[in-house]
Parts: C-alpha cells; sequence; structure tokens
C-alpha cells in the first residue's frame, strides 16, 4: 500500500503530502478542483510518460514521491533485492521528476533508475482506471492474467511460460551445435595432430634448458679436457714434469714458511691460518676438477643423441612456443579444446531426448491450463456480469473469449498456451458482446474493471487500485451499489478512489478534500487536506446539495455516513472517519 504521497510544482498544485491509510481513500472536490493532478502523480509512479506540461508554471521541476509499504508483497522484495535494492522495515520510496525542459528521472529506494524498470517492478502492485482508459486492461496479456488469477491456474500459466522458454532455448542450442558438428569434427583431427606431435617428443618442463647445457659440454669435450687437465697440473702438479712446481706446491711452501714465523710473532698467526685454509680449498678444487675431467669420457657418442633429442625440441618450438613450458602450456590448452569438442557432441546426442521431454511437459502443461481456462471462463464471466449489474448496467453482457492459437513449428503450443485470452463486452440489450476495449467507454472500463477486481479480490491481495470517477453517470441507490462494491474491494486492497458523488465518497475508511483558491496575483492556487468529523460531513452536503447547505442537506450527510457505517459493519470491513 501508499501511506504517503508528496506532491511538489506539478500542474497547478505548488505542494501537498497525502498519508493513505488501508481501505477505501477517497478524494472529493468542485469540478476542476484539481483532483487529477492525484491521479497524474500516481500515473508518473507507475511509469506513464511525462511532458514539460507537468510542471508548474515558473518552477524548475515537478516532483512525486511515495512510500510504498511491502509487507503483502515478498515477490516485489525479492525482485528489489536481486537488483540490488536495500528494503529496510518493508518500506521502499519512489520518486519521479520531470524538469521544466522535459527531462524525466526516477530513483528507487534512492538510487537513479530508468523510468521503465518503476513500470516494470510496480506492475501487478498498482494500477490506474481512469475515465480515459484504463491502465489494467490495456495490456494485451490483461485478460489471461485475471482469468489465471481467478481459477487459481497463475503456477500453471508460469509453468507453460518456463517450458515453452525451456524448449525455445534447446532449439536454438540445437542448431548452433549442429550448424558446427563439422567445423568441429575439422578442429579435433587438427587438435588432435597437434596434441600428438607434442606427446611423442615426451618433453619435460625443464628438459630443454638441460639439454642446451649438456650440449655445450659435449660440444667442447675435447677443450674442456685438455685445458682441464692442464688447469689440474697447474694446481696440483703435472706427473709428466715433476720437475715442474705446482700452485699447490708453491702455496704448502709459503703456508710452512708463515706458520714458522708465527712462531716467532703470534700477530701472524690468522695469515697462517688462512694459507692453511686456502690449501686445503686448492686441494678440494683440484680434486673435483680431476674428477670432472675423468668424467668426460665416459659418455662417447652422446653428443649425436643429444642433438637429435634438440633437433626434435626445435621442431616443436617453432611451432607452439619458445620454451618447454609453452609448448607444454599449448598442449594443455588443445587437450582442453579437445575435452570441449567432445563434450558438445556429448551434449548433441543427450539434447533430442531432452526435448522430448521439455515438449512433453509443455504439452501437458497447456492441456492442463486449457481445461481450467474453460471452467474458469465461465465462472469469471458470470460473476463480473452479475457485478456490472449490481454497478447499474443490468442490461451488460460480459464474455471470457478463448480462441486456438497457431503454435511456431515443432511447439505444441504459444508461450501463453494454447489459447488467447480476450474479454468481450455489451452495455447494451441485443448488442453482441465485442473486444471491451473497443466498444466501452472511459466510465464502463472503469465499472469492468472494479466488478473484475472484485471478483478477484482474494486472489493476489495488497494491491493499490486507483479508480478516476466510476460513478460517471450514475447517481442515488446505483452509486451507493458502487460504493459497497470499492468497500468490499477495499477489505481486500488499498483503493483509491476519486469521485463526485457522496453516496461513495460517504464509504470511505480515508478522505481527502481538493479546493482551489485565487491567490493574490491572480494565479489559481489548489490544497489537498484530510477530513473528518463535521467537516466531512459538510463535505458529502456539498457534494449532494451544491453551493446552498441546508440542515436537509446535512440529515442527508449523515443518513449517508450512518448507512455506510452499518453496511461495513455488516461487510465486517472499517467504516469511514
Amino acid at each position: 500500500m501508499i501511506e504517503a504521497l508528496r506532491i511538489a510544482d506539478l500542474a497547478i498544485l505548488e505542494a501537498a503530502e497525502l498519508e493513505f491509510g488501508p481501505g477505501l481513500n477517497v478524494l472529493t472536490g468542485e469540478t476542476g478542483a484539481g483532483k487529477s493532478i492525484v491521479l497524474g502523480a500516481l500515473a508518473l509512479l507507475a511509469g506513464a510518460r511525462s511532458s514539460s506540461e507537468f510542471v508548474r508554471d515558473g518552477a524548475g521541476e515537478a516532483s512525486v514521491e511515495a512510500l510504498f509499504r511491502s509487507d503483502c508483497h515478498p515477490e516485489l522484495e525479492l525482485a528489489l533485492v536481486e537488483r540490488g535494492f536495500a528494503v529496510e522495515d518493508h518500506e521502499v520510496w519512489v520518486r519521479r521528476s520531470v524538469s521544466a525542459a522535459g527531462r524525466s528521472r526516477a530513483r528507487l529506494a534512492g538510487e537513479s533508475v530508468p523510468v521503465s524498470t518503476l513500470a516494470e517492478l510496480l506492475n501487478g502492485h498498482l494500477e490506474i482506471s481512469s475515465q480515459h482508459s484504463s491502465q489494467a486492461l490495456r495490456r494485451a496479456d490483461a485478460p489471461a492474467v485475471y482469468l489465471d488469477t481467478f481459477g487459481s491456474l497463475t503456477e500453471l500459466a508460469r509453468r507453460v511460460r518456463e517450458d515453452f522458454t525451456a524448449l525455445r532455448s534447446l532449439d536454438a542450442e540445437l542448431a548452433e551445435l549442429q550448424a558446427r558438428a563439422e567445423e568441429r569434427a575439422r578442429e579435433r583431427d587438427f587438435l588432435s595432430f597437434q596434441r600428438d606431435e607434442i606427446d611423442a617428443v615426451g618433453l619435460e618442463p625443464d628438459e630443454l634448458r638441460e639439454l642446451e647445457s649438456l650440449h655445450a659440454r659435449l660440444a667442447h669435450a675435447e677443450r674442456l679436457q685438455s685445458e682441464g687437465r692442464a688447469a689440474v697440473g697447474a694446481l696440483s702438479g703435472d706427473p709428466e714434469r715433476p720437475e715442474a712446481e705446482s700452485a699447490g706446491d708453491r702455496l704448502a711452501e709459503a703456508a710452512k714458511l708463515v706458520g714458522g714465523l708465527a712462531d716467532l710473532d703470534t700477530a701472524l698467526a690468522p695469515v697462517a691460518e688462512r694459507l692453511d685454509a686456502v690449501a686445503a680449498e686448492l686441494r678440494d678444487a683440484a680434486s673435483e676438477l680431476e674428477h670432472y675431467v675423468d668424467s668426460l669420457d665416459a659418455e662417447p657418442g652422446r653428443l649425436a643423441e643429444v642433438e637429435e633429442r634438440l633437433a626434435a625440441v626445435d621442431r616443436l618450438r617453432r611451432k607452439y612456443g619458445d620454451t618447454a613450458e609453452a609448448i607444454l602450456a599449448f598442449r594443455e590448452r588443445i587437450a582442453a579444446e579437445l575435452a570441449e569438442s567432445q563434450g558438445a557432441d556429448a551434449r548433441l546426442a543427450t539434447l533430442a531426448p531432452e526435448r522430448e521431454a521439455r515438449a512433453k511437459s509443455l504439452a501437458d502443461a497447456a492441456k492442463r491450463l486449457s481445461r481450467g481456462r474453460v471452467r474458469a471462463a465461465k465462472a469469471l464471466a458470470k460473476e463480473v456480469e452479475g457485478g456490472l449489474h449490481e454497478l447499474a448496467m443490468p442490461d451488460a453482457r460480459f464474455r471470457v473469449e478463448l480462441a486456438p492459437v497457431a503454435p511456431p513449428d515443432g511447439f505444441p503450443c504459444a508461450a501463453g498456451g494454447a489459447e488467447t485470452v480476450a474479454f468481450g463486452f455489451s452495455a447494451n440489450p441485443g448488442a453482441a458482446p465485442r473486444p471491451l476495449q473497443k466498444v466501452a467507454s472511459g466510465g464502463e472500463l472503469s465499472r469492468v474493471l472494479l466488478a473484475l477486481k472484485n471478483a478477484l479480490r482474494r486472489a493476489g491481495a495488497g494491491m493499490v487500485l486507483v479508480f478516476d470517477e466510476v460513478d460517471a453517470g450514475i447517481g442515488g441507490r446505483v452509486a451507493e451499489r458502487v460504493g459497497r462494491t470499492l468497500a468490499e474491494l477495499a477489505t481486500a486492497h488499498q483503493v483509491l478512489c476519486i469521485t463526485h458523488a457522496p453516496q461513495i465518497a460517504a464509504f470511505a475508511d480515508v478522505h481527502f478534500v481538493v479546493e482551489k483558491a485565487a491567490t493574490e496575483a491572480g494565479r489559481a492556487r489548489v490544497g489537498i487536506r484530510r477530513i473528518s468529523g463535521d467537516e466531512r460531513v459538510e463535505e458529502l452536503a456539498r457534494m449532494a446539495g451544491g453551493e446552498e447547505i441546508g440542515e436537509e442537506t446535512r440529515r442527508h450527510a449523515r443518513a449517508l455516513l450512518a448507512s455506510s457505517r452499518s453496511a461495513a459493519a455488516s461487510a465486517g470491513g472499517n467504516s469511514g472517519p
């Protein structure tokens, strides 16, 4: 429900704040007082088109802001949360502004949103019916939505839509997989060749660096051996030249001399120790070098093997990457693409039975939906027609018409089921029902919507329903019937009604009066205030008797209030203040 509505600089209304209540809220006032401004404000919140003409003369922008309570609409709160909006204490602020230049902006829960978002989220929660058009009945899918709601078929209709959408997605996937089947086969052949070529070499992650190092050693083995032996001889002595002094001999002699000197002067002891350590390091280095030189004779013919292996790796490097890691990473990508391609073929094999099962599910749901709609159509038509008779349309005829719809090729039904739903209406005796929107006037549309909503009032409770002058062309006892129907509807929904009929206004739980007066500058000024008690009696008397209000019209007004309270009490509803 709407708890509060704030309007600023809209049309000729400078500012107003209305606190609506549950049940039936009415707005009354003289013709031209500005009641339609409230209707326009609500339409803006519902996503209606805007114009710079909406902005009050001299103002920079017009704005409308409403506080919605979402307690009864968990699906709305879920939709808001899924879109990233914060909902605290089941309260949501909605704002719409229109600049003098004609630019429109919308905000939802403090966040800027496209205007279309308001229409998407509030659709089914805020519905407006005016003399000129019925927002709720304009939508092409409205008859089906009303019928399915009345017949408790909403969940079944949702399943039909979901199965239809899923079946269409399966067909698209099937077509795409079939179209690429030959291409995938060619790709697999090429990818398999690349994978097998890499696998045939059996490359290891660090092997390339090791091969290059080994090749360098083997390619220069003769020099390494020759110069390595010379280095060993220089360090530890050459057996073929015993007379030549080696570095080891010279170092040993130096260490001996310094050691003797250290006996004479202890300050040389550290030097002696260092020379002993260097001598030991030299012997170790000479031993390792000699072992290395000897090992070079242990791998005859190895160079050819290494060069052959390097050639095989180089062939891979030219195609798949500069390093062993890059080649192996390329191989992993190939394997993943092969798996994906093989998975696509496996998916293609399972699609046919999956599609068959989904088509069967859709056909079954559509048949059950059709049977349910046939039953519900008769009951809804009877109840709405009876409601229209109660609303001073004794000759009205209302039909819920089901027409078969051709499904797309390969589908058992259309997205909305096996049939379209339309409302037929006739207000005159002897006239066959015709499409509702084509033959019904604004007032008739409002009363049809009222009768529809009253028939569905227990289904999807908690909506905000707005009626503009649903009393057009009626009065007296008929208007009282309309008021009674609105009051019944208001037991399940919040109803906002603009009316000229005191018989309807008397049923209100909350009553606002709209007044227009001229300012000192000669401009029209509109005020909206909530009334109760004696003020309400005076307003009902004005509506019933015009400008001249006498005691008789006041008694009549009090009688209307008493009658409405009695009717509300007998119906178990709330009476107005």
